[in-house]
């Protein structure tokens, strides 16, 4: 790459805040500098043609957590930690409801059901047992169950006939979010340059210098990284790869399908989009091989989400694969993110933890807030 004198000029020159990751939280952390900072110069670089992580290649579910990822969450967190986790998500999620609207992210709020297969039963016995104690935990949130019985009505087989189901989960189209926040970003006069990857950065204490694609180096008031999956490429913090693998049907016929569906304890997931199911999951089959940074599917993972769509969502009923992709979160040993100074004039917002939707919006309004 070779820039042009106007190039530099106008792209990566006197620099106020340089935002690395143009998902959710990086943009976001540049609207809000913008809120705070209105005459800076705003820049944000993105390694791909698109966010690259998982920001245009999630479920698009708006969860705040399913009954047993929260019953899982209690062996590690204590209590008030859990339900600041779970505050954080809804708060989080109204904060990207009011940003955009729901008409413009296509907000459908038609619940979440959790699912679990007849040789889960132990896990089901032992959600049953812990629900009214995480429906008595997280009853100041929402102000009355967050969980509630209902019964398979949507045909599914080989699963517990009973599920578990709350009416505050929703689903949005990732697309929409993205390209609504982009447009946004652009009205705001924030730079946004693609097919750049911050490889080096170096603190002097009164500017940062940073390196392009191991060839440019530029400098930059302030450094905000918001990679999330991709942060351990440059960072040493507590928070690795995670890919996840997706896959969506072609239209089917007469699918009365509507909601957020979960399988082992989150780790697989469907729902209705466009007369479509959209599934994805199945990294708990091979966490070793799915800790990665690299894009691409499995043979293990496929041929799992095609048994799940054929044998239990989509038994007896035909269908198409129409795409399958994968994307990349990030996640660590604790579920929450991290949003911290690294240096004088370098800060991070990483760590979602599969959360995205839920957190990032959050997330990039308080990296912001840090500079």
């Amino acid at each position: 790459m070779h820039l042009s004198y106007w190039e530099n000029k106008s792209w990566f020159q006197s620099l106020d805040f340089t935002v690395v990751g143009s998902g959710i939280v990086g943009l976001n952390c540049a609207l809000s500098l913008r809120k705070k900072y209105p005459k800076s110069k705003i820049l944000i670089l993105e390694r791909g043609p698109l966010p690259s992580g998982a920001s245009t290649k999630n479920a698009g579910f708006t969860c705040f957590g399913s009954l047993s990822e929260i019953v899982e969450d209690l062996k590690y967190h204590s209590e008030e930690e859990v339900f600041r986790l779970v505050k954080m998500r809804l708060d989080g999620l109204d904060f990207l409801r009011k940003n955009l609207g729901d008409a413009t992210i296509d907000y459908k709020e038609w619940g979440g059901y959790e699912l679990f297969r007849k040789n889960d039963l132990s896990l089901f016995e032992n959600c049953m047992s812990k629900r009214k104690e995480v429906n008595t935990l997280l009853k100041p949130l929402f102000k009355t169950e967050a969980f509630k019985d209902s019964k398979n009505e949507f045909g599914f087989q080989k699963i517990i006939e009973s599920v578990f189901f709350t009416p505050f989960e929703g689903q949005i189209d990732t697309g929409k979010m993205m390209v609504a926040l982009v447009k946004k970003a652009i009205s705001k006069n924030i730079l946004i340059v693609n097919g750049v990857e911050v490889t080096e950065f170096c603190d002097d204490k009164s500017k940062v210098s940073f390196e392009i694609n191991n060839n440019y180096q530029f400098e930059t008031n302030k450094l905000l990284i918001a990679t999330n999956g991709f942060a351990n490429e440059i960072l040493e913090e507590d928070i690795q790869p995670a890919r996840a693998q997706v896959l969506i049907t072609k239209p089917i016929k007469n699918l009365h399908l509507k909601g957020n569906f979960h399988l082992d304890k989150g780790y697989n997931y469907f729902r209705n989009i466009d007369g479509r199911i959209l599934l994805g999951g199945g990294r708990n089959l091979d966490f070793d091989q799915e800790e990665t940074t690299k894009f691409g599917l499995t043979d293990k993972i496929q041929t799992h989400l095609d048994q799940l769509l054929s044998e239990v969502i989509l038994p007896n009923q035909s269908f198409e694969i129409e795409q399958r992709w994968s994307g990349i979160m990030g996640v660590g040993t604790q579920k929450k993110p991290i949003i911290k100074q690294l240096s004088d004039n370098v800060y991070c917002g990483i760590r979602l933890g599969g959360m995205g939707v839920a957190i990032g919006s959050l997330i990039g309004k308080d990296l912001a807030m840090l500079s």
